[in-house]
């Protein structure tokens, strides 16, 4: 019994004791914990006030920094605007002197003209004479005279050429030829530049050198094989390459970046890269043709169609790119569609086709209207597209609505400010002309246009053409385009005669 009376003594005890610890210490417990989250919370405020403090620095930094660098790019600006004021003046001042020159070159071409007009009568004398004192018969005085008169004329003109190349060379130095290309710059819009000229970045000047070759081998064999001007001068580190026609700029210029980056620049390796090059530009104009297409949203054009579109882009009208001029006219005609509700993808269709014509018109004869309703015929395309195709000229006349919105499409992309330019036209259709009258001649393998129609370089096929064969085709082509053009100055007609013989040792 008393052993029961101990134990429940003590538990008594433990509760109490319990209940003590419990209510003292615990609440002490509570309090350091209190006070110890009341210390963290102002340290954290603490650390936000100078955080908020560098933000506000950093901002203030960097807002002064802004301020600094729009000051000096207004600075630099300013100082640009006076540059480009002075040099403007400079090229008007040069203007004046160009004309000056160019009134000189007038008249010393008029006193030439003069002085052929003298030898004419003079020759027509001479044959008057010979005729009455030789006692020959009509045909031996006639061929005794024609020689006698052609030496003499071809000493005259010999010198006379002579005299204005050496008074022009005098005039026309490396300042006025660079008189004259700023001039061009000037008054041209941007976009004939484009269209005449491109240009190819050098790792070096060095490598200037390389591209002529030893005796200017290698740039002669270029300009022959792609049919383009290429101009090396004193600009640093570039090469121009000068030539009318874009696909043929084109084909040189991926050639002459490969011909840089390979190296290994001679004959032969030209040739192989030219032939790579051609093969790479016909890709492009597979990608463009499939580019087009999809943008307009025209998924069932043929292959063919698809490949004259992507021409397209390597052509011109009036300075306006005939692929965009397409694209300009399909979007133009949907939305004309649109409004009267008339099929607008038809109408697209017939736009974007309307031109593909010109892609094969320096191939075939006849307008491209009906050139390009032919070949949209060939391969499948609706009557009314191919009838709108042929009337956007009125070579045919317009019977639908499909053909007069095509009609107007077609106006309002051409005839929109800044989209056309008919001084570049003409003289693209010049050198296109003088191209033309070169190939006309049998034996003739190719004939390219070059110095803005200055020269005529013509090759031709060795097995056909002799030696003085090829004397006798340069002076008839020289009189076919005397008496068929018309055009300044002068033009060289050149004709390059090639013969390769070729064997394999197995």
């Amino acid at each position: 019994m008393q052993i029961i009376i101990y134990i429940l003594i003590g538990i008594s005890g433990g509760v109490a004791i319990a209940t003590f610890i419990d209510r003292f210490i615990g609440k002490s417990l509570l309090n350091k914990v209190k006070n110890k989250l009341l210390e963290a919370d102002e340290e954290i405020k603490n650390k936000k006030r100078e955080f908020e403090l560098e933000k506000k620095e950093e901002f203030h930094r960097i807002r002064t920094e802004l301020e600094e660098r729009t000051a000096r790019e207004r600075e630099e600006l300013r100082h640009l605007s006076q540059r480009l004021i002075e040099r403007e003046e400079l090229l008007d001042r040069r203007l004046q002197e160009l004309g000056k020159k160019e009134r000189k070159l007038f008249f010393k071409e008029k006193q030439l003209e003069e002085e052929r007009d003298k030898v004419k009568i003079l020759e027509t004398e001479q044959r008057q004479k010979l005729e009455k004192l030789s006692g020959l018969s009509t045909e031996e005085a006639k061929k005794i005279l024609l020689e006698r008169v052609k030496e003499e004329i071809k000493e005259e003109s010999t010198q006379i050429i002579r005299d204005a190349e050496k008074e022009a060379k005098e005039v026309a130095n490396r300042k006025a030829q660079e008189i004259i290309a700023t001039a061009i710059q000037r008054c041209a819009v941007n976009q004939v530049s484009e269209l005449t000229v491109s240009t190819v970045s050098l790792p070096n000047d060095d490598m200037k050198g390389r591209v002529i070759g030893r005796e200017g081998r290698n740039i002669r064999t270029f300009e022959a094989l792609t049919g383009v001007d290429l101009i090396v001068d004193d600009t640093p580190e570039t090469v121009v390459i000068s030539c009318f026609d874009p696909l043929r700029r084109k084909i040189a210029e991926i050639s002459l970046k490969q011909l840089i980056m390979d190296t290994r620049i001679h004959p032969a390796r030209i040739e192989e890269i030219v032939e790579k090059a051609k093969k790479e530009v016909e890709n492009i104009i597979k990608e463009e043709g499939e580019k087009v297409a999809f943008d307009m949203g025209i998924s069932d054009l043929p292959t063919e169609i698809i490949t004259l579109l992507g021409k397209l882009k390597f052509r011109t009208s009036f300075g306006q790119n005939a692929l965009a001029h397409s694209k300009e006219v399909a979007y133009i005609a949907g939305m004309l569609a649109s409004e009267i509700g008339v099929d607008s993808a038809q109408a697209k269709r017939a736009g974007l086709l309307h031109d593909i014509g010109k892609a094969v018109d320096q191939e075939m004869e006849g307008p491209h209207a009906l050139i390009g309703s032919n070949i949209a015929e060939q391969y499948g395309e609706p009557p009314e597209i191919v009838h709108a195709i042929a009337s956007h000229h009125e070579e045919k006349p317009a019977e639908s609505v499909l053909d007069f919105l095509i009609q107007a499409a077609d106006a309002i992309s051409a005839a929109r400010p800044g989209a056309r330019k008919e001084v570049l036209e003409a003289y693209l259709k010049r050198l296109e002309k003088i191209e033309k009258i070169a190939n006309s001649f049998p034996g003739i393998e190719q004939a390219y246009a070059l110095r803005a129609g200055r020269e005529v370089r013509i090759l031709v096929q060795p097995e056909e053409i002799d030696d003085s064969r090829a004397i006798e085709i340069s002076r008839e082509i020289a009189r076919k385009i005397k008496k068929e053009m018309i055009y300044p100055g002068q033009i060289k007609v050149m004709v390059i005669r090639e013969f390769r013989s070729v064997e394999y040792a197995k």
